[in-house]
């Protein structure tokens, strides 16, 4: 079993990964600092899994803390999921983003420089491309300045890892993760107000959020709401694990960049109708101003991810609205 760090691995994304990744016969070593997530979802994943786990309560950006677990678990590779993500705040807070998601990965390149570890899969995301000329936008489009420091980020995360040499980095460009384990155990909470369109829909369907705001609809679509590419966490979650094997199977790979997601997009509004229909509750929403740093319209060409790395999404989106509904119900209970 080939031991794998696993940064922000009590987050959302990271979470559930590390799930696959347990699946797929990897050991998992998880780092989180618990900054936007609980440690109850480790009690979660070892219920998952019927497996204990190696956590560490510690910070990406503390370089020797870091370098001391990579010289303690003799670890292989690293998926790095650990950056404040949150588009609206990161206008709000840009120097908050700069200092964590820039400094965490300097900090963590630096520890891995010092132990000889040079695996690394980045969490990278679809705010790299911009507001792009058109999609489905693939890999080979060019990356025009991000419309957020939170995207900006990502642009410069894979400008520093192009320019580390001696690095094998995969690079995985996510779209819109939703959704929830299907033992409905795991799933996003978001520590405060949510930022993201489906943590706010079920919060809202279970009576914690008063009403929903749709953030504007005159843009240029089909009912004037943005449109992104949804997929289910779970096919995000297995992208890293092909993301790995791909390393594995590549030594000789400097950096590359996938898009992971369905290649399908949906409006703001498709999505609560979507989750109206399939779960049978009505949803109360208002319409409210654009907010800053939203992209128009946005979804992947997957193409490269299917015939490169073996990988392509499997769940839909009636998979995706009803298991972030259960996951709430479970909260709830």
């Amino acid at each position: 079993m080939k031991n794998i760090l696993v940064t922000g691995g009590l987050g959302y994304i990271g979470a559930h990964t590390v799930v696959e990744l347990f699946n797929n016969g990897y050991k998992p070593i998880i780092i989180d600092n618990l900054s936007n997530t609980n440690i109850e979802v480790l009690n979660r994943l070892e219920q998952i899994c019927e497996h204990s786990f190696s956590f560490y309560n510690e910070d990406v950006c503390n370089t020797d803390a870091l370098t001391n677990i990579l010289k303690t678990e003799a670890i292989h590779g690293i998926i790095h999921f650990a950056a404040f993500k949150a588009v609206g705040e990161s206008v709000q807070a840009p120097i908050k983003y700069y200092k964590n998601n820039i400094g965490g990965m300097t900090s963590l390149l630096e520890a891995m420089q010092n132990q000889g570890i040079n695996n690394l899969v980045f969490s990278s995301s679809c705010t790299v491309y911009g507001e792009p000329d058109h999609s489905p936008v693939n890999e080979l489009a060019p990356i025009k300045r991000a419309n957020s420091p939170y995207g900006r980020t990502k642009q410069m995360g894979e400008d520093i890892l192009m320019d580390c040499q001696g690095l094998n980095t995969v690079a995985l460009r996510y779209f819109n993760p939703i959704g929830a384990h299907a033992s409905a155990l795991i799933g996003e909470l978001p520590i405060g107000v949510p930022n993201n369109l489906m943590p706010f829909i079920t919060q809202t369907a279970a009576g914690i959020r008063p009403s929903l705001t749709v953030f504007g609809n005159d843009y240029n679509t089909k009912d004037g709401t943005c449109i992104r590419d949804y997929i289910h966490v779970v096919d995000l979650a297995k992208a890293h694990v092909k993301a790995l094997q791909f390393i594995a199977q590549n030594p000789n790979n400097h950096f590359e960049v996938f898009n992971i997601g369905t290649g399908n997009g949906y409006t703001v509004l498709e999505i609560i109708k979507a989750f109206e229909t399939v779960n049978q509750i009505q949803l109360p929403y208002q319409i409210g101003n654009r907010r800053a740093g939203d992209v128009e319209k946005v979804w992947a060409d997957a193409q490269k991810a299917e015939t490169q790395l073996g990988w392509k999404a499997e769940l839909g989106l009636n998979e995706m609205v009803q298991s972030a509904w259960q996951w709430q119900l479970q909260l709830k209970a």
